[in-house]
């Protein structure tokens, strides 16, 4: 943490001054590419670390490895650039021993869905209080434009030369498959709606996850250009508020309803109203399956706008919390020293 004196360190009880962006940019050279959707990302969760009344010293930012990995450089918090896919076992381990502090893993497609794969999995099954932030650019940018995990089938790169046969994970599907307790989606070109999202995912008390689509602006541009450009953002994305109609379209013309649990499209302007429509209902599993599947349905008749907003957010014990009761129970119940367990009978010797 660059600007931070030991008495800081120490004072882990006070009061957060009235910080402004600004002081949580670190003195580090900003090094991605020109035009990456990163330096988005970064500015907008610089925007939002003052609103969380948080002192500095009390956050942490761990990486794994790619371009997002570089993220820790840049915020002036405590940090760790760790790992490749094992940003999560290093937060867990942190956020268990010092449970008081803030904790971000920040990791990209390639470094949590690949080599990561597994211990993103468990973080999430677990639910321990931390936030990840998701970079998802659908391609390998560090390591020069190799397909990913998330790479859509047929994509030419250098590692598919002839298009990849790779059938792509659906990251939010896969977490709902873990049982996560928080899964959102947002976009680096929608800088307001990010910042309300990374706000939202600080506040769930438990694992939240943040897909954020971002722009590769080397080896994968463009991308997701129907949900980022303004003419075709309206028919293309949808965004989800709980307690609202699922509303999308050109002048909000369109509208989703539910017929049983098949998703159907209709018109607003002809046979349906909104009181017609889907309400959308962050706690419902089924319903929030449903959402995060919507692109992975084939054929033009069944082409529904790719979601973004909270998907789904539910309360469930945090793994620390109960990890660290039991070590307070085991400490009342033993008056045992280690010296005590060295020498005890709990031991033997190999001849």
């Amino acid at each position: 943490m660059a600007n931070s004196s030991f008495s800081d360190v120490l004072t882990l009880d006070r009061e957060a001054p009235e910080y402004k962006s600004k002081d949580f940019s670190s003195d580090q050279d900003v090094r991605w590419c020109p035009g990456c959707g990163d330096y988005t990302i970064l500015k907008q969760v610089q925007n939002a670390m003052p609103s969380l009344g948080i002192p500095k010293e009390r956050i942490a930012f761990v990486s794994g490895i790619g371009c997002s990995s570089r993220f820790p450089y840049y915020m002036n918090t405590f940090g760790m650039h760790s790992i490749h896919g094992r940003a999560p076992a290093i937060a867990s381990g942190l956020k268990i021993t010092r449970p008081e502090l803030n904790v971000w893993i920040i990791t990209g497609d390639g470094d949590s869905l690949s080599i990561g794969g597994n211990h993103f999995i468990h973080l999430l099954r677990r639910n321990l209080d931390v936030n990840v932030l998701l970079f998802n650019n659908e391609i390998y940018g560090l390591t020069k434009g190799q397909y990913s995990p998330t790479t859509q089938q047929g994509f030419v790169s250098k590692s598919t030369p002839m298009g990849s046969v790779d059938h792509p994970f659906n990251p939010l599907a896969l977490a709902l498959g873990a049982d996560a307790t928080f899964i959102a989606r947002t976009m680096d070109r929608d800088p307001k709606h990010m910042n309300q999202m990374v706000l939202r995912s600080n506040e769930h008390k438990g694992t939240s996850l943040l897909e954020i689509y971002q722009n590769c602006v080397v080896f994968n541009d463009g991308i997701f250009e129907a949900y980022t450009d303004k003419a075709s953002r309206p028919k293309e994305a949808i965004y989800v508020e709980h307690g609202k109609p699922l509303i999308f379209g050109d002048n909000n013309s369109k509208g989703i309803r539910l017929n049983g649990l098949t998703p159907e499209i209709v018109d607003l302007d002809t046979d349906y109203s909104a009181d017609d429509l889907w309400i959308h209902d962050e706690k419902d599993l089924t319903k929030a399956l449903i959402l995060t599947r919507f692109f992975d349905r084939p054929g033009e008749h069944d082409h529904f706008p790719r979601v973004f907003g909270v998907l789904y957010a539910i309360d469930r014990p945090c793994y620390e919390d109960g990890v660290n009761a039991q070590v307070a129970t085991a400490k009342a119940k033993s008056k045992k020293t280690l010296q005590d367990l060295l020498t005890g009978d709990e031991t033997w010797l190999i001849k």
